[in-house]
């Protein structure tokens, strides 16, 4: 590597690990493709626009609702929905039905993608999440370009999932997050929590996104007044509220398992008094130096919660959550990322997806965030990884309902692709291949409140995903991709493999961000 490339390289770490897919704003980069990877992703990338008769036919079907797999059936789809559903040879198709024989194939609800941070090209991101079999996403810390990007999907113009758009982070002050990766609105207390809220409904929110350094006079001011605006709050639990409290307010999502961790230890309190004397340096103007130091404090703390969980209160929080509808997120896969960073890939077949520049530099992100590690911290870490397993299976066993996020915008995450290995992780920490799938199709469609997908129905959107093998034989079949249906419109496997390589040509295309670049981070990478 030159010296110079060494040098951009290692900018690129100082202003932070956990930036977005392409690390720097959407729009900087939406024009950077030749004309012809442009035509290549926009011909008929209309969602939803061939609104002709659609039949596949004598496939295995696994519904997303939990049903046993039903062999030989034939999926109707009209105008983007679905509008048959029976077996192959009860099932009469109108004359002018155009037919897929998907003989030997698997068909699932297309997947959603709970916990997303996408910042890059246009060319790349929104297409990529498709083509990965990812129909819809939540995007935990919205921004202009995320509702550009929605409204030119929903117009037709764009190949992309269905976007679940949040507000900006709003925290108590100082955040963790400097203004290096873009803007977090920061309140003081109760009346500028209420405004924050009113603000970010004008500006199209779908829900208030809340962090880990609210007040609890300025959370509970936000919980409220969400409720009079009928906005859902959501996000991690500040570390001033407990999550039962939380939860009681109608926390509609728990991101993570770092509060978890907390609450159920017996050393809760103890924890709590040493959390409060964390400290951040507000002058610093680097979020990854913020995030270090905050690492560095904290990951004590949570080895000591791990110490002393107990059951018996795990067992009443998970009692409580389940009662109160608050889901959980778990993201394993970005706990994996920053908890076991000697397992992190060398290479990945999906990183030719995104620019070559932006996976150099994640190496040295990754050591620049979690270097200094003593090897007794880092088996503790490991450790508490593993704990982060347990408590996903006794949430689940608890039945507090579970959807499946990754974080993606965090270095190593593919978007689209982690997906796939958060299914695995979820399947490694005790679900079986139904129930992980489960909480990437049925479940987060609950948990996002959108009741038209999730699962293959009569009168549900046409989002499916078609695989070579069975995903409930091994998870990792999910991979295995024939082709995807995105809003009605049919990709088959010709077609997805030039889709997928005009996305690789537009993803070699796109230049590295200049210094001084607006960085719009993940948003909440690791920490309580």
């Amino acid at each position: 590597m030159s010296e110079a490339r060494g040098g951009a390289h290692r900018g690129m770490a100082r202003r932070g690990f956990l930036a977005g897919a392409a690390v720097v704003t959407g729009t900087a980069l939406t024009t950077t493709a030749s004309a012809g990877t442009a035509r290549a992703l926009g011909a008929r990338a209309g969602n939803g626009a061939d609104a002709s008769l659609l039949a596949f036919t004598h496939v295995t079907l696994i519904d997303g609702s939990g049903a046993p797999p039903a062999p030989d059936m034939t999926v109707v789809v009209e105008g983007g929905r679905i509008t048959q559903l029976a077996p192959s040879a009860r099932i009469r198709l109108r004359p002018g039905t155009r037919t897929v024989d998907l003989t030997g194939k698997y068909l699932i609800p297309g997947l959603i993608e709970a916990h997303t941070h996408s910042d890059g090209p246009e060319t790349v991101i929104p297409t990529l999440y498709a083509l990965a079999g990812v129909t819809t996403v939540r995007e935990m810390r919205g921004q202009p370009v995320h509702h550009e990007w929605r409204e030119k999907i929903r117009s037709g113009a764009l190949l992309g999932p269905r976007w679940v758009v949040g507000s900006p982070i709003v925290d108590g002050g100082p955040s963790l997050w400097a203004a290096d990766v873009g803007p977090t609105i920061e309140v003081r207390d109760a009346a500028e929590a209420r405004r924050a809220v009113r603000r970010v409904k004008r500006e199209g929110a779908d829900f208030v996104k809340v962090y880990s350094r609210l007040s609890r006079e300025a959370y509970f001011a936000i919980a409220d007044e969400a409720r009079r605006q009928g906005m859902p709050h959501l996000g991690h639990c500040p570390d001033t509220v407990r999550i039962a409290e939380a939860s009681a307010t109608g926390h509609r999502t728990i991101e993570h398992l770092h509060a978890l961790l907390l609450a159920t230890s017996r050393h809760e309190k103890e924890i709590r008094r040493r959390l409060a004397a964390v400290r951040i340096d507000p002058r610093d103007p680097s979020s990854l130096s913020r995030y270090h130091s905050w690492f560095q404090q904290v990951h004590p703390l949570e080895w000591r919660a791990v110490q002393g969980y107990d059951r018996d209160r795990a067992d009443a929080l998970f009692r409580s959550l389940a009662a109160d509808g608050t889901a959980v997120v778990p993201t394993l896969s970005v706990h994996r990322t920053l908890e076991l960073p000697d397992d992190v890939p060398s290479r990945a077949e999906e990183w030719k997806y995104l620019p070559a520049w932006q996976v150099e530099s994640w190496p040295d992100q990754l050591t620049a965030l979690t270097g200094g590690r003593t090897p007794e911290q880092a088996r503790q870490i490991r450790r508490i990884f593993e704990h982060r397993l347990r408590l996903v299976s006794e949430l689940h066993g608890a039945g507090v309902r579970l959807a499946a996020g990754t974080d993606t915008g965090t270095g190593y995450l593919v978007p689209g692709f982690a997906l796939h290995d958060e299914l695995a992780l979820l399947v490694a920490a005790g679900l079986t291949p139904a129930e992980a799938l489960r909480a990437a199709t049925r479940d987060a469609a609950h948990t996002l409140g959108l009741p038209a997908v999730g699962t293959v129905a009569r009168g549900q959107a046409a989002d499916l995903l078609v695989l070579d093998a069975d995903p409930l034989r091994d998870i990792r079949n999910t991979r295995r991709i024939h082709g995807v249906v995105v809003d009605g419109r049919w990709i088959p496997p010709e077609e997805r493999r030039r889709l997928l390589a005009a996305v690789e040509e537009a993803a070699a295309q796109t230049p590295p961000p200049q210094e001084g670049a607006t960085m719009t981070g993940c948003g909440c990478g690791g920490h309580p």
